[in-house]
């Protein structure tokens, strides 16, 4: 995957770098392509890193916790899992100050401070464009091994989660750390430092408000280092009968601890750099984002945990089968949307009413300082998740067993938290990057955005659809690459034999029965077949996405205009925060509904099997879909800041609408080329992945 981004990322920059050139932020400064090339490199180096650095140390992680269980308490597992999660988070929040730090020293020199963080919107775009990219692959690798090894192995060989007679659970376990540590760390990276990037731009004009957000980002890496030590439990591993509101506070006590710290360090900087009204109105927008963050996450969690009524009414309409769980789960999700989206647009108002554009700018970034124990608590869902893995692949024995449940239990909950946050950190980041991008393309005030101007209106429209297309296309590879590891599984069921003659399938049915099976009797399955199939869909099918996301802001600035692109991208934060919020929290619920049925024991049930099925439909929903729409409307965003300078003339005009709509042209062949070469190499098609392996069935049966 980074192997072709890395050609995406230098092709990209090289437009940047001769767009820039010829049209500079200063005047006569053909430098500034040099300048706004380097940041984007640099950012997306950074981002790719994160995630890099976070696979790397969550596959140590998966290992150490679980050697953690079988030799000590449910706390030193929990220790090391969380450990592991910390180092995902102080890397994204120590790379993202960095990266920013550096770039803003670079970017400065000969350069006013409007002109630098116009620059360094570069950095925030290769950022985004790599988290773009990685969520998508990783989304599609993981629920594409998921998928299909729940629906072959639990629903038709009926056999537990991660029994390694499965050829998919290690694809499966593969892609928590792809899509759930590296999209999950991109995702955030990209939020962090665009909620810098977008607050350093509305408070360019004086020195206190443009490093403010860089203070307050440097503060909650501080506090939550000391919310770090604290986090530990005395519960006991009693697998999913363990109390999840204790365990829960085992986390949540460290967030909390990090986040009254970084309340009193705020105020004392606040009182340091302003002393005055505003400054504490700036501070009471600070307190209105962390508080937000909070609740939202909160909100969430009452939604996904199998705890409380929204997930335990799915598991009781499992009992009338599969598609009344879809159906109640899809009810969850939407009325779901209800309390974030009251709770986001009350932190908007109180923040505009406060300090304005800027003061929603600081709420974001108020919402992500903590961010380094915030994901923290996140990247330990995963590792948690594997190393239950690990522990069944491995035979270590029924009390192993219920220390990992138990820690995956909690793990569930906060992967869903998590996902809540960041989507409520995204809208406020993707706000404060549309406030940015106003002032930049139109200093003057002189552009009419109103909604009754036609051309504002179809951006709006426009840009309402564009979430609903980039979710289709994220779904529907899921299910293309899901099914070709359903057959694949199902093929090595039937085909895989051992020296005697016993296939993998009758050494399924031996194992189910609780019989061990001699180490030289039993079936290996191929497992590097499915990591194959998951790799290759998950970097071919990517590309769609990506590139239409990136093309369509483009398009419409240069031909249309800036007034059509704001409202494009009103239309896609208003329409992408809803759809992911009701996709996030609806496969949440789903999967949670199926985690009680194991609490229940009522797993081979026919109304378990209906939970597993509302789980591997919700699967693409929470983690493919639903968080790539995070970053599609915050890249979206980014790309709009960072070309803004090529949308005025040399006095600082913006453009008319239609006025040099011939631009435009450009990106609509580009994109006009990539759709006919993608339904050229059969990646956008309805046709069935499986259809020549059908054909050929269907022509084996009839000989017979």
């Amino acid at each position: 995957e980074y192997k072709y981004l890395a050609a995406f990322v230098v092709g990209l920059a090289i437009v940047l770098a001769i767009l820039y050139a010829t049209n500079p932020v200063k005047d006569d400064s053909p430098d500034d392509g040099a300048r706004v090339a380097c940041a984007f490199i640099v950012g997306a180096l950074l981002s790719g890193g994160a995630g890099w650095l976070g696979m790397m140390v969550a596959t140590d992680g998966n290992v150490r916790t679980t050697v953690a269980c079988a030799e000590g308490s449910l706390n030193n597992g929990l220790r090391v899992a969380f450990t592991t999660g910390s180092i995902m988070g102080f890397t994204v929040v120590g790379l993202g100050l960095a990266g920013l730090g550096s770039m803003f020293w670079l970017m400065n020199v000969k350069r006013n401070p409007a002109q630098t963080m116009q620059l360094l919107s570069g950095f925030g775009f290769g950022a985004s464009a790599i988290a773009l990219f990685a969520r998508v692959a990783g989304g599609i690798y993981t629920k594409a091994a998921d998928v299909g090894a729940d629906l072959v192995g639990k629903v038709e060989a009926g056999i537990d989660e991660d029994d390694p007679h499965n050829p998919a659970v290690i694809a499966d376990n593969v892609g928590d750390n792809v899509g759930d540590v590296a999209g999950m760390g991109a995702d955030l990276f990209e939020s962090y430092v665009g909620s810098c990037i977008a607050a350093a731009a509305l408070g360019a004009h004086h020195p206190t408000t443009l490093l403010l957000p860089f203070w307050l980002a440097s503060l909650g890496v501080l506090c939550s280092f000391c919310g770090y030590f604290i986090v530990s439990t005395k519960e006991e591993g009693k697998g999913w009968d363990v109390k999840l509101g204790s365990l829960m506070w085992a986390l949540e006590k460290g967030m909390y601890l990090a986040a009254t710290l970084f309340v009193g360090f705020s105020a004392l900087l606040i009182w340091i750099l302003f002393d005055s009204e505003y400054g504490w109105k700036l501070y009471g927008c600070i307190l209105f984002g962390l508080l937000t963050g909070a609740l939202i996450g909160k909100v969430t969690e009452y939604f996904t945990s199998f705890d409380f009524g929204p997930v335990i009414s799915i598991k009781d309409r499992a009992y009338t089968g599969p598609a009344t769980v879809v159906i109640q789960g899809l009810g969850v999700g939407m009325i779901s949307t209800v309390p974030p989206t009251v709770l986001l647009v009350s932190c908007v108002l109180a923040c505009d009413a406060l300090a304005g554009s800027y003061g929603i700018a600081i709420a974001a970034v108020g919402m992500l300082a903590t961010l380094g124990i915030t994901l923290a608590t996140d990247a330990y869902g995963p590792v948690a998740d594997n190393a239950g893995g690990l522990a069944e692949m491995g035979g270590l024995g029924a009390e192993v067993r219920a220390k990992t449940d138990s820690l995956d239990a909690l793990g569930n909950t906060t992967a869903a938290t998590g996902k809540g946050f960041a989507i409520g950190s995204a809208v406020l980041t993707s706000l404060a990057l549309l406030a940015a991008f106003g002032e930049q393309v139109d200093k003057a005030g002189k552009l009419n955005y109103s909604i009754k101007e036609p051309v504002v209106l179809s951006g709006l429209i426009f840009g309402a659809m564009l979430p609903y297309l980039f979710a289709a296309l994220t779904m529907i590879s899921v299910g293309k690459a899901a099914a070709e590891i359903i057959d694949e599984v199902r093929r090595q069921f039937r085909e895989i034999k051992n020296a005697n003659g016993r296939t993998l399938r009758e050494a399924i049915e031996i194992a189910s029965k609780g019989i061990d099976i001699p180490e030289s009797e039993d079936v290996e399955p191929d497992s590097d077949k499915c990591v194959k199939i998951s790799t290759r869909s998950s970097v071919k099918e990517m590309i769609a996405p990506g590139v239409y996301a990136i093309l369509a802001p483009i398009f419409v600035a240069f031909t249309v205009g800036p007034r059509c692109l704001m409202g494009l991208l009103a239309g896609a934060i208003v329409s992408g925060a809803m759809l992911a919020i009701m996709m996030s929290n609806a496969g949440g619920a789903w999967d949670n509904s199926k985690k009680l049925c194991e609490k229940l024991k009522i797993k081979k049930t026919d109304q378990g099997k209906a939970c597993v099925v509302g789980d591997t439909v919700g699967d693409p929903f929470k983690d493919t879909s639903g968080p790539a729409l995070n970053i599609l409307i915050k890249l979206m965003s980014m790309v709009s800041l960072t070309i803004a300078p090529l949308l005025k003339d040399g006095s600082d005009v913006a453009n008319k609408d239609w006025e040099n709509w011939f631009f435009g042209m450009i990106p609509l062949g580009v994109f006009i080329i990539v759709t006919f070469a993608l339904f050229f190499k059969g990646i956008l098609t309805w046709k069935d992945p499986l259809a020549k392996e059908q054909d050929q069935a269907a022509q084996e049966n009839t000989r017979v």
